[in-house]
């Protein structure tokens, strides 16, 4: 019995840690699930803010749109709607999810693309089965008047549209960026050391939202080597003399520059493309040190990542993604150690659920 007790109290104990620590690590802010706009069809003007949806049908999100009206339609559609800025939204870092789209979508926030997952026709690529959840960047946002959210969706059989998951903004409970970069980066398959070249012009290159696998935003099966490039211009408020350039983790192995200078790397690159041999790499977190006088200030900087994904999936697939001074990394990382020792504890004793 005393036993018996003390395992009980334990799975207390550690059900309470697992809770806390362990929990979603967003809150949600706004609430979309409900009714929006939508039409059948395809036309690039659907994005822009000020289009003229008064004649469009409405539909409720999350459903599929043949429950909504349109059944036995296959082929593009498009869903938009309207939100206020609210003041909850300052000094937060905030995401769009759209829980379960069948089966590839578009999204766009006044006007300027957030997000894709899936691959549209010709190059179809089904992501029925990805869970939505874009970064918005704060610049995207107007404070004085409506937002428009509009999503381009394509679905080639049976149901289709957003089909379920609690739609709304959320805040990330995460580490405070000094520079967030999730978003939308250019990316590129193939490999070149010209890339790491802060000069070279990389604006024939794909969108690809960090982070996120690449395999869901159209790139489905590719295993080799491939580049993420981003462009950012820091202000006067970076004045520290060390930082951290934190990238989540990445699957399988990298090597990351800024304006062209190594930083850091992660995994036998080499070893890695002659062998296939991964091993635990992809879990790893990254975070790479470097000084403050490599940035510019008031002029871009380009921060490179060269990646190889041995199988399955690949690529920037889990944040947080920026740049964060020493002082507040540490607090963050040693809060981060914490949790996951904790629920190291929790699945030693009880097993993964």
């Amino acid at each position: 019995m005393l036993n018996l007790c003390k395992i009980l109290s334990a799975w207390l104990i550690l059900a309470s840690i697992g809770n806390e620590l362990n929990a979603q690590d967003y809150e949600k802010l706004l609430r979309l699930n409900g009714l929006w706009k939508f039409s059948i069809g395809d036309k690039s003007e659907f994005k822009q803010p000020e289009f003229d949806d008064e004649d469009w049908e409405h539909v409720y999100v999350p459903a599929s749109w043949e429950d909504e009206g349109f059944h036995g339609y296959d082929g593009f559609a498009w869903y938009r709607t309207k939100f206020d800025y609210s003041s909850d939204f300052d000094e937060q870092d905030l995401f769009l999810f759209l829980g379960y789209i069948d089966d590839v979508d578009e999204v766009y926030l006044n006007g300027k693309l957030i997000g894709i997952t899936g691959s549209f026709p010709p190059e179809y690529k089904t992501a029925y089965n990805a869970f939505r959840r874009y970064y918005i960047p704060k610049e995207y946002l107007d404070k004085d008047r409506e937002n428009i959210i509009a999503v381009r969706v394509y679905d080639a059989q049976l149901a289709g549209g957003i089909l379920s998951g609690d739609v709304g903004i959320y805040s990330k409970i995460s580490l405070k960026l000094d520079i967030n970069l999730e978003g939308v980066w250019n990316f590129q398959t193939g490999d070149s050391k010209d890339w790491s070249d802060p000069s070279f012009d990389d604006k024939s290159w794909k969108n690809i939202i960090v982070p996120g696998y690449w395999e869901a935003q159209g790139y489905r099966d590719y295993d080799g080597v491939a580049w993420y490039r981003k462009e950012f211009t820091p202000d006067d408020e970076l004045d520290e003399e060390k930082y951290v350039l934190v990238l989540g983790k990445i699957d399988d192995v990298d090597e990351v520059f800024i304006n062209g200078e190594m930083v850091g790397s992660t995994g036998r690159f080499d070893y890695i493309q002659r062998t296939n041999n991964v091993t635990n790499e992809y879990a790893q977190f990254r975070a790479y040190y470097f000084d403050r006088s490599m940035l510019f200030t008031h002029k871009p900087n380009v921060i490179s990542v060269r990646v190889f994904d041995g199988y399955i999936n690949g690529g920037i697939y889990e944040g947080p993604v920026g740049i964060v001074n020493v002082s507040d990394f540490s607090k963050f990382w040693r809060f981060k150690k914490q949790k996951d020792d904790s629920w190291s504890i929790w699945k030693a004793i009880f097993g993964e659920r």
